[in-house]
Protein backbone atom coordinates (compact mmCIF):
# COMPACT_ATOMS: atom_id res chain seq x y z
CA UNK A 1 0.00 0.00 0.00
CA UNK A 2 1.41 3.08 -0.72
CA UNK A 3 2.40 6.18 1.61
CA UNK A 4 0.13 8.47 2.05
CA UNK A 5 2.00 11.01 3.66
CA UNK A 6 5.55 12.80 4.05
CA UNK A 7 7.02 16.14 3.14
CA UNK A 8 4.86 18.73 1.87
CA UNK A 9 5.61 21.13 -0.89
CA UNK A 10 3.44 24.82 -1.20
CA UNK A 11 1.85 25.42 -4.63
CA UNK A 12 0.07 28.78 -3.45
CA UNK A 13 -1.75 29.85 -6.80
CA UNK A 14 -5.13 29.06 -7.96
CA UNK A 15 -5.68 26.93 -11.63
CA UNK A 16 -2.64 24.86 -11.99
CA UNK A 17 -3.29 23.22 -15.18
CA UNK A 18 -2.33 20.08 -16.73
CA UNK A 19 0.22 21.80 -19.37
CA UNK A 20 2.01 23.10 -15.93
CA UNK A 21 2.19 19.73 -14.29
CA UNK A 22 2.97 18.09 -17.31
CA UNK A 23 3.95 20.15 -20.76
CA UNK A 24 1.91 18.73 -23.64
CA UNK A 25 5.32 18.15 -25.37
CA UNK A 26 5.91 14.75 -22.96
CA UNK A 27 2.96 12.95 -24.08
CA UNK A 28 4.18 11.26 -26.65
CA UNK A 29 6.52 9.30 -23.80
CA UNK A 30 5.78 5.82 -23.35
CA UNK A 31 6.53 5.00 -20.06
CA UNK A 32 5.19 6.88 -17.00
CA UNK A 33 9.19 7.02 -15.63
CA UNK A 34 9.87 9.49 -18.93
CA UNK A 35 7.90 12.23 -17.37
CA UNK A 36 9.42 12.17 -13.91
CA UNK A 37 11.94 14.82 -14.59
CA UNK A 38 9.46 17.20 -16.30
CA UNK A 39 6.93 17.36 -13.81
CA UNK A 40 6.26 21.06 -12.73
CA UNK A 41 8.84 22.19 -15.95
CA UNK A 42 6.86 24.62 -16.59
CA UNK A 43 4.89 25.93 -14.13
CA UNK A 44 4.88 29.54 -12.78
CA UNK A 45 4.78 30.61 -9.33
CA UNK A 46 4.61 34.91 -8.39
CA UNK A 47 4.99 35.52 -12.14
CA UNK A 48 8.61 33.34 -11.34
CA UNK A 49 9.75 29.89 -13.29
CA UNK A 50 8.84 27.10 -10.85
CA UNK A 51 12.49 25.32 -10.02
CA UNK A 52 11.32 21.57 -10.51
CA UNK A 53 14.96 20.25 -9.46
CA UNK A 54 14.92 21.76 -5.89
CA UNK A 55 15.37 19.78 -3.10
CA UNK A 56 11.96 20.51 -1.75
CA UNK A 57 10.31 19.10 -4.94
CA UNK A 58 12.98 16.28 -4.22
CA UNK A 59 11.60 15.13 -0.81
CA UNK A 60 7.52 16.19 -1.34
CA UNK A 61 5.30 13.22 -0.82
CA UNK A 62 2.50 16.03 -0.36
CA UNK A 63 1.05 18.87 -2.73
CA UNK A 64 -0.52 21.68 -1.33
CA UNK A 65 -2.14 24.13 -3.35
CA UNK A 66 -5.25 26.45 -4.26
CA UNK A 67 -8.63 26.23 -6.69
CA UNK A 68 -9.52 24.53 -9.74
CA UNK A 69 -5.99 22.40 -9.51
CA UNK A 70 -5.30 20.17 -12.32
CA UNK A 71 -7.68 22.00 -14.78
CA UNK A 72 -7.25 22.46 -18.39
CA UNK A 73 -6.89 19.28 -20.52
CA UNK A 74 -8.11 16.01 -19.80
CA UNK A 75 -4.61 14.17 -19.63
CA UNK A 76 -3.63 11.43 -17.37
CA UNK A 77 -0.32 11.90 -17.63
CA UNK A 78 -0.28 14.92 -15.39
CA UNK A 79 -1.23 12.30 -12.59
CA UNK A 80 1.12 10.07 -13.57
CA UNK A 81 3.76 12.54 -13.08
CA UNK A 82 2.90 12.86 -9.37
CA UNK A 83 2.96 9.26 -8.98
CA UNK A 84 6.24 8.41 -10.69
CA UNK A 85 7.73 11.18 -8.45
CA UNK A 86 5.99 9.13 -5.41
CA UNK A 87 3.55 12.22 -4.46
CA UNK A 88 0.30 10.29 -3.65
CA UNK A 89 -1.39 13.64 -1.83
CA UNK A 90 -2.66 16.77 -3.20
CA UNK A 91 -4.59 19.26 -1.41
CA UNK A 92 -6.22 21.85 -2.48
CA UNK A 93 -9.64 24.19 -2.25
CA UNK A 94 -10.85 22.19 -5.25
CA UNK A 95 -9.70 19.98 -8.06
CA UNK A 96 -11.11 20.16 -12.12
CA UNK A 97 -13.33 17.10 -12.30
CA UNK A 98 -11.36 15.05 -14.64
CA UNK A 99 -8.56 14.59 -12.67
CA UNK A 100 -9.76 14.18 -9.84
CA UNK A 101 -11.15 11.00 -10.59
CA UNK A 102 -7.63 10.02 -12.34
CA UNK A 103 -6.15 10.70 -9.54
CA UNK A 104 -8.35 8.04 -7.08
CA UNK A 105 -8.22 5.96 -10.67
CA UNK A 106 -4.16 5.79 -9.51
CA UNK A 107 -4.92 5.47 -6.35
CA UNK A 108 -3.79 9.21 -5.78
CA UNK A 109 -5.69 10.74 -2.73
CA UNK A 110 -7.27 13.91 -3.65
CA UNK A 111 -8.49 15.98 -0.10
CA UNK A 112 -10.66 19.19 -0.68
CA UNK A 113 -10.04 21.56 2.12
CA UNK A 114 -11.63 25.70 3.22
CA UNK A 115 -9.81 28.06 1.83
CA UNK A 116 -9.01 29.06 5.73
CA UNK A 117 -7.61 25.75 6.13
CA UNK A 118 -4.82 25.78 3.66
CA UNK A 119 -4.36 29.03 5.08
CA UNK A 120 -3.36 27.87 8.12
CA UNK A 121 -1.51 25.40 6.49
CA UNK A 122 0.43 27.59 4.19
CA UNK A 123 1.32 29.79 7.48
CA UNK A 124 3.25 27.28 9.22
CA UNK A 125 6.60 28.53 9.52
CA UNK A 126 9.55 26.16 8.86
CA UNK A 127 9.11 22.95 6.55
CA UNK A 128 5.87 21.25 6.95
CA UNK A 129 5.21 17.49 7.11
CA UNK A 130 1.76 16.32 6.44
CA UNK A 131 0.41 12.28 7.54
CA UNK A 132 -3.01 11.09 6.46
CA UNK A 133 -5.01 8.74 8.31
CA UNK A 134 -7.40 7.23 5.27
CA UNK A 135 -9.57 5.32 7.67
CA UNK A 136 -10.29 7.75 9.88
CA UNK A 137 -10.18 10.57 6.94
CA UNK A 138 -7.53 13.05 9.40
CA UNK A 139 -4.70 14.98 8.09
CA UNK A 140 -1.73 15.88 10.61
CA UNK A 141 0.45 19.03 9.62
CA UNK A 142 3.27 19.60 11.61
CA UNK A 143 6.13 22.38 11.35
CA UNK A 144 10.15 21.02 12.22
CA UNK A 145 10.03 25.15 13.66
CA UNK A 146 11.30 25.59 16.93
CA UNK A 147 7.43 25.59 18.13
CA UNK A 148 6.91 22.64 16.70
CA UNK A 149 3.16 23.65 15.38
CA UNK A 150 1.08 20.89 14.78
CA UNK A 151 -2.57 21.13 12.71
CA UNK A 152 -5.23 18.37 12.17
CA UNK A 153 -8.34 18.89 9.47
CA UNK A 154 -10.58 16.11 8.52
CA UNK A 155 -11.73 15.47 5.65
CA UNK A 156 -14.52 13.49 3.55
CA UNK A 157 -14.12 10.93 0.81
CA UNK A 158 -16.85 8.74 -0.50
CA UNK A 159 -16.61 4.94 0.05
CA UNK A 160 -15.94 4.28 -3.64
CA UNK A 161 -13.17 7.11 -3.93
CA UNK A 162 -11.66 5.26 -0.93
CA UNK A 163 -11.63 2.02 -1.60
CA UNK A 164 -9.84 2.77 -4.61
CA UNK A 165 -7.02 4.55 -3.49
CA UNK A 166 -7.03 1.63 -0.59
CA UNK A 167 -6.71 -0.69 -3.22
CA UNK A 168 -3.93 1.18 -5.28
CA UNK A 169 -6.15 2.22 -8.28
CA UNK A 170 -8.53 1.54 -10.61
CA UNK A 171 -6.71 -1.55 -11.85
CA UNK A 172 -5.91 -2.96 -8.72
CA UNK A 173 -9.54 -2.72 -7.05
CA UNK A 174 -11.03 -4.37 -10.20
CA UNK A 175 -8.78 -7.40 -9.71
CA UNK A 176 -9.32 -7.73 -6.61
CA UNK A 177 -13.40 -7.20 -7.02
CA UNK A 178 -14.52 -8.48 -9.90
Amino acid sequence: MKKFGGPAMFLDRNDINTDEIIPAKYLTEITKTALQPHLLEDLLLDNRNFDNRSKEMENARVVVSRANFGCGSSREHAVWAFEVNNIYVIIAESFARIFRQNMFNCGILAIELSGKEIDEILLMPGNVSIQVDLENETLTAVSDAVDKSELQFTFKLNSFDRDLVSAGGWLAYADSSY
